[in-house]
């Protein structure tokens, strides 16, 4: 019996299908894989010492500074804790977040509140919170919100290898595809903003832009909540141009505040974006078409 070769061209085919299939498996959950992401890249050339995000918080409505590596800029890596662009041009725009790690019964108001006023956000979950709430990320997904990537256990991302760095990103955007049929928005909040260079070139190189914040709120207590006095305060003493702030969908703090905070924003003059404006296809879009001009 003679062995069948392979045809003119086959294997060269083969090999393009099979790149295919990597390389679509890699961008679960993403809108797209960076070229750096299809090459070997040695992340041991990437320190991955620990950086505990935090803020010194500014009430002259400038951006507030922030722990970061040092001689880093972070935008390199897609990395973001405030909108630029509109801090560049002055743009009176905040870029709303919520993580949620689980579902105590305020997300639905939440929701309610933010479809009243017409008002877009970003949601990072967890993959325990897609499975037990995918009604929840459906509606987000449904009402024009985005859904970021939380990881699946929320861990502390330095203290992994790379390889469980991606397969918690991984895991959480195939359950989100699984449970509600929607794909993972393209954007990532490390837990306890736990990061390191390392951390946000593998990220950058998964096709995730790395979202951080530049407010927060010690929201996360179920049982010491913030008073929607605090919460409004806190945003007339530290907004500016471009800020992110995070919020918690287990906080009633916030669920309360939320309307409140809206209306005080909005009255001096702040209109409320997503983050696909400076990151992401919506970005690319805008600056494709200015280049046309």
């Amino acid at each position: 019996m003679k062995r069948r070769s392979i045809c003119k061209g086959g294997f060269g085919r083969l090999v393009s299908i099979l790149t295919a299939v990597v390389v679509a498996a890699a961008s679960v959950g993403a809108y797209s894989v960076s070229p750096a992401a299809a090459k070997s890249t040695n992340y041991n050339n990437y320190s991955n010492n620990t950086i505990e995000f935090g803020l010194g918080l500014r009430t002259d409505h400038k951006r507030p500074l922030c722990d970061k590596p040092k001689g880093i800029r972070l935008s390199d890596f897609k990395t973001y804790y405030f909108g630029p662009k509109a801090y560049k041009k002055k743009k009176k725009v905040i870029y709303l977040t919520f993580d949620c790690g689980y579902e105590n019964g305020n997300t639905k108001y939440i929701l309610n509140t933010l479809k009243r006023y017409k008002v877009k956000a970003i949601f990072f979950v967890t993959e325990p919170y897609v499975k037990d709430n995918p009604k929840l990320v459906k509606r987000m997904k449904r009402e024009g919100h985005l859904v970021g990537n939380h990881t699946c256990s929320h861990p502390r991302m330095t203290s992994l290898t790379v390889a469980q760095m991606k397969r918690e990103v991984r895991q959480c955007a195939r359950t989100m595809k699984k449970k509600t049929g929607y794909r993972m928005d393209p954007y990532f909040r490390p837990p306890e903003g736990v990061y390191s260079v390392r951390v946000m070139k593998v990220m950058k190189d998964m096709g995730y832009s790395t979202m951080l914040w530049s407010l927060a709120l010690y929201d996360y207590d179920v049982n010491n909540q913030p008073s929607v006095s605090t919460v409004r305060s806190k945003f007339k003493a530290h907004h500016f141009c471009g800020m992110m702030p995070l919020l918690h969908v287990v906080s009633s703090g916030d669920r309360k505040a939320l309307p409140y905070v809206i209306k005080d924003m909005k009255k001096k003059g702040y209109r409320f974006g997503t983050v696909d404006e400076f990151a992401g296809k919506k970005a690319k879009k805008k600056s494709a078409k200015k280049s046309k001009k």
